[in-house]
């Protein structure tokens, strides 16, 4: 069983920053990509940023300039670092980690997600 598990996120103003984390913790050989994606009132599911294990990144274009993304490898962690927020940044936040699980009963690559965390920016 794998867990995503994340803090951070709450009520800023515009031009406010927030720190979000999370943390993979369970049974599995690795994790390769792991990222932020979010849900906005009315709107579908978008990647905010990604990070590959092996360091590359990728940023949605509003994400871009304003917001940070970073991993460690041995702590099975990521955080972003949202500055600058805009009211359209408001949306539920959501932590993704692609994990490989190689045991005797189960082997594969599988997607999991985390609960969540809402970030809401006052105009």
């Amino acid at each position: 069983q794998v867990q995503l598990v994340e803090s951070g996120g709450g009520l800023v103003q515009t031009g406010g920053s927030l720190s979000l984390s999370c943390a993979a913790s369970g049974t599995f050989f690795s994790i390769n990509d792991m990222g932020w994606y979010r849900v906005a009132p009315g709107k579908q599911r978008e990647l905010v940023a990604a990070v590959a294990r092996g360091g590359r990144i990728r940023y949605a274009e509003s994400a871009k300039g304003r917001f940070t993304i970073s991993r460690d490898n041995a702590k099975n962690k990521v955080d972003l670092q949202v500055n600058s927020l805009k009211p359209e940044d408001t949306a539920v936040y959501y932590c993704r980690a692609e994990v490989v699980i190689a045991t005797r009963t189960i082997s594969g690559v599988y997607d999991y997600w985390g609960q969540g965390t809402q970030v809401t920016v006052s105009s």
